[in-house]
């Protein structure tokens, strides 16, 4: 909400002040300003908590791609030792030992860190599925809230039962962001 928006709804309030009818009104405008201000907040930490699982899933992926790279290098020198002849075959030999055994190790270290950049996506979709409930339920409470002050000006009790609909359907959509898995 901007703050020229926020200097509005004030002085909206205070000329409904004055006419005991329009209370209930007022009183659904704050309340609906409340929500937006919490969802609001809501919706800023979700995107944050997905641009950090984001960050981790490419550092993970990084991470496997390195692995990836060490792996096939060390498979080359293992082909190339294997291949080629050696002045001291047993030493080239025990080489060709450790190298197999590394890969062996870094075989099940590539798929660890593989997991462990699938299982960070699915955490960016979840938190971004959640942020796009928080987003969604932010609007339409923020709907609610201009239909509702509309009832200040026009002195129109449909537009206030309209925007408690919007203020409805924003807590909903925001409730199932908390249910997103």
């Amino acid at each position: 909400m901007e703050p020229q928006e926020a200097q509005e709804l004030e002085e909206q309030h205070e000329h409904a002040s004055h006419d005991r009818s329009l209370r209930p009104v007022s009183f659904t405008i704050s309340v609906l300003a409340v929500l937006v201000a919490i969802v609001t907040v809501l919706g800023h930490r979700a995107h944050t908590h997905a641009v950090l699982a984001q960050t981790r899933a490419s550092d993970d992926w990084n991470f496997y791609q390195a692995h990836k790279i060490r792996q096939y290098d060390t498979q080359l020198t293992v082909d190339m030792l294997s291949a080629l002849p050696a002045r001291d075959s047993a030493s080239a030999a025990r080489l060709v030992a450790g190298y197999q055994a590394h890969l062996k190790k870094w075989n099940q270290e590539l798929i660890e860190s593989q997991n462990e950049a699938k299982q960070e996506q699915t955490e960016v979709e979840h938190a971004e599925r959640r942020a796009d409930r928080f987003d969604f339920g932010e609007a339409l409470l923020e709907i609610g809230l201009v239909i509702t002050s509309i009832t200040l000006l026009t002195r129109q009790r449909s537009y206030w039962l309209l925007g408690i609909g919007f203020g409805a359907a924003g807590i909903i959509a925001t409730a199932l962001g908390f249910l997103v898995r």
